[in-house]
């Protein structure tokens, strides 16, 4: 029965996220903590830190251990993968067939634009849900979240650099 549950969930949220798997986050979150209660929060946020260290797409990383923590098997993280990405999967190959017949529609083109600001919507909706006093606990937390920030979106340090410094000095300092 909870592999039922994992497809059918996944599947739901492979299908109605749109702008990757930071904007698919928060739908994750809402359905496996608030909705079944599979996880709690914090599970949540440590899966989503090991799903960002994880090479490849971070909603179908978070995805996988999901599907494995839930059910305790490889069978539940497969699952959960392959719904999670099953949409996707078929909503291109319906677009590529289409792409060429309504590239140069207005109404298409518009679309296309109407659909950026709920990206963005959706991508800070994840951030927001990440923190919590679980994640930022003191004023060091902060100013180690602010630093990470302003080195990657002014200075455009690289994202691993960011990563491999966040972790050691993390564990320098707690």
């Amino acid at each position: 029965m909870i592999y039922l549950q994992l497809f059918y969930t996944f599947f739901v949220i492979g299908m109605f996220t749109f702008g990757g798997g930071w904007a698919m986050l928060s739908l994750i979150q809402n359905e496996v903590v608030v909705k079944h209660a599979w996880l709690t929060a914090t599970q949540f946020a440590d899966i989503v830190a090991v799903a960002q260290m994880t090479p490849g797409p971070i909603g179908i990383n978070s995805a996988t251990y999901v599907g494995y923590t839930v059910s305790g098997s490889i069978a539940g993280s497969v699952i959960s993968t392959i719904a999670v990405t099953l949409p996707s999967f078929i909503i291109i190959l319906i677009i590529c067939k289409l792409y060429d017949k309504y590239s140069r529609n207005k109404i298409f083109e518009n679309i296309m634009k109407a659909v950026r600001p709920v990206v963005i919507g959706m991508i800070a909706s994840a951030a927001a849900i990440l923190i919590t006093p679980e994640n930022f606990f003191d004023w060091t937390s902060w100013l180690l979240f602010a630093a990470a920030f302003a080195a990657g979106k002014w200075l455009k340090v690289n994202p691993i650099l960011l990563i491999i410094a966040g972790g050691v000095i993390g564990y320098l300092i707690y």
